[in-house]
């Protein structure tokens, strides 16, 4: 059965207008930016450690990942390591000659990496006639190098197969330029380790003067180091037209020239190793190396899981003792320390949930910072919010696919409703952070089931609503079928029937585009209470956090340009017009009574 995760957030601004409680208390915020001034917050006051990150909260541990994740990446080049085991990933270089072969075998022996030799799958896509070995196979047709982009274009292929991903991988001879080089750094393929194999220039030329091939076997032999068995194999032994003493040396040339272009893209993580030794010596060092390089990495998951636990165990705690809630939330711009509170909130809630194994998550916030149907230049903090959840998901080795309806975002007036027009481009333009989580980590698509891929683990939805007569519950149904059991969550969605003319979806398969929203567990919700027909004052707030109860605020003021929000009441489920009325007006919840007066017109408008 498809499972999905849905959060909608109930700000002042941002409201579902599906059920009798937001009519009954709307949201509406002031747009008046004169109104702004700095906050605070009544109740308990949130002290500077609750808010770790810059422009998105609630990081904590994207810091603690991305120190551990650079530790020995040049340039900060992308690495997350998760809580699963990361495979070793390696490099090896060595001139003709050198025992790279021979090495090669033995570390794929010893640690079970994918080996991926570019004259392997050269000869591999030759055969097999595809596309990149026809494209090959012209330029050698020609007695041309084949080009860097076509090599390194099989390469990547390669490394993205699912064994050199679970497995980890042995690069045996490549990068051979600079050129290749930079194509991979420009691509974030990096590895663990750099070998270079060092071999004097006399002690390979003969080793290569000497070799003889075995032209019915394939094997190598060398006339003093390691002779043929038997009389019969040396008869028909070769040598090869490149193991002359002029062609290696200009092959040694060559290489040198490469391989000391190279170095500086690898000096951090370079070993040169003597390779005028026995195999086995040799190997020894290799393995010494390799094995120090994956207990460092144990060593950094460990101490990162670590902190990442303490870290949440310590939000988690915050979360539980958290009462307070910001003051003067009709004025907007929200300042930073604002926002900040609600970003915090909302992706405590939900990695709870997520955590807790729920895949079908719902926020509902609705503050007027967060609700772009009643100002457009709003979209930006929800798009904010958005990369908050995102980023964090990204920071735990999960592939995020954050979704925007349809073709919103393709051109300033494209999509329906307007509000979130441009969305996907403003997605696409921000700041995704240093280390290059957008297109690695998180990938921006459309709703609807062709989006999802095998890769993608968590899917975001960006505020998915019905339009006028279009209804965008088949694209989430699809979509939900497609992801399986992978969490989807749905940010402010509205998916109130809004019909045309025609009537079209007030009626037609209306109760089960009903039952399919309800699916969608609320993990968080956050809103604003006013008194029915005004938008100032704020009567109260109504918070909700996976997984503790409603909790509801009634708003006080102190003095003038002072407030506060003072607890009133907790309710296991979403509470009903008349329970909020009851505690507001400090009734007993099981008080029979008739309700009357201001309170009776405002539950007879529900």
């Amino acid at each position: 059965m498809a499972m999905i995760a849905s959060v909608t957030m109930n700000f002042p601004h941002i409201s579902t207008h599906n059920n009798s409680f937001n009519q009954a208390f709307s949201p509406i915020c002031t747009n008046n930016p004169s109104n702004f001034s700095s906050s605070s917050f009544s109740s308990i006051p949130i002290s500077s450690n609750s808010i770790r990150l810059s422009s998105s909260i609630a990081y904590s541990e994207q810091l603690i990942a991305s120190h551990n994740v650079n530790r020995r990446t040049k340039n900060h080049k992308i690495k997350v390591i998760s809580a699963r085991s990361e495979p070793l990933k390696v490099m090896i270089s060595g001139a003709p000659a050198s025992g790279k072969g021979t090495q090669c075998e033995l570390i794929v022996q010893k640690f079970g990496l994918v080996h991926i030799s570019t004259g392997d799958l050269l000869r591999a896509e030759l055969s097999a006639g595809t596309d990149i070995g026809n494209k090959a196979k012209e330029y050698m047709n020609t007695g041309r190098l084949v080009p860097d982009e076509i090599v390194t274009a099989m390469v990547t292929t390669r490394l993205s197969k699912e064994d050199a991903k679970e497995k980890g991988w042995l690069l045996d001879g490549y990068p051979r330029t600079v050129a290749q080089a930079e194509s991979l750094e420009r691509l974030n393929i990096r590895p663990d380790i750099y070998i270079v194999l060092d071999v004097p220039d006399a002690i390979l030329i003969d080793r290569c003067v000497g070799r003889r091939l075995d032209p019915l076997t394939g094997k190598i032999y060398h006339v003093t180091n390691f002779p043929p068995e038997t009389e019969d194999i040396k008869a028909r032994l070769i040598t090869r037209p490149d193991d002359t003493e002029e062609k290696v040396k200009s092959r040694l040339q060559i290489y040198k020239q490469n391989a000391e272009a190279i170095l500086p893209v690898y000096s951090d993580i370079m070993n040169k190793i003597d390779g005028n030794r026995s195999k086995d010596s040799v190997f020894a060092e290799i393995d010494s190396l390799l094995s120090r390089v994956q207990k460092e990495e144990q060593d950094a998951r460990k101490s990162e899981e670590s902190a990442i636990s303490s870290t949440r165990a310590d939000m988690a705690s915050l979360s539980k003792d958290w009462r307070g809630i910001p003051t003067r939330l009709n004025n907007i711009p929200h300042s930073r320390e604002i926002r900040e509170y609600f970003y915090t909130d909302v992706l405590q809630a939900t990695q709870r949930a997520v955590n807790d194994g729920k895949t079908r998550l719902k926020i509902e916030i609705n503050i007027p910072e967060l609700n772009p149907s009643m100002d457009v230049y709003r979209i930006g903090t929800l798009m904010e919010l958005i990369s908050v959840l995102a980023l964090s998901f990204a920071d735990d080795g999960k592939r995020v696919k954050v979704c925007v309806q349809g073709s919103m975002g393709e051109g300033a007036l494209a999509g329906m409703p307007l509000q979130l027009a441009g969305s996907r481009k403003i997605l696409e333009y921000m700041d995704w952070g240093d280390y290059g989580a957008l297109g690695n980590f998180v990938n921006i698509g459309s709703i609807g089931g062709k989006e999802v891929e095998k890769q993608d683990d968590v899917f975001i939805l960006v505020a998915p609503q019905n339009a006028v007569g279009n209804c965008i519950i088949d694209d989430m149904r699809a979509m939900t079928d497609a992801a399986g059991n992978r969490p989807i969550i749905l940010v402010n969605p509205k998916l109130k029937d809004l019909p045309a003319s025609s009537g079209i979806m007030q009626t037609m398969g209306r109760d089960k585009r009903l039952e399919y929203a309800a699916l969608f567990e609320i993990c968080y919700q956050f809103r604003l209470l006013y008194y029915a027909g005004t938008q100032y004052p704020i009567m109260g707030a109504l918070r909700m956090s996976y997984p503790y109860p409603y909790e509801l605020y009634k708003r006080v003021d102190e003095s003038p340009g002072k407030e506060k929000y003072i607890s009133l009441a907790t309710f296991a489920k979403r509470p009903s017009i008349d329970e909020m009325n009851d505690a507001f007006e400090g009734k007993s919840r099981n008080q029979e009574k008739k309700a009357e007066g201001f309170w009776g017109f405002l539950s007879g408008i529900l």
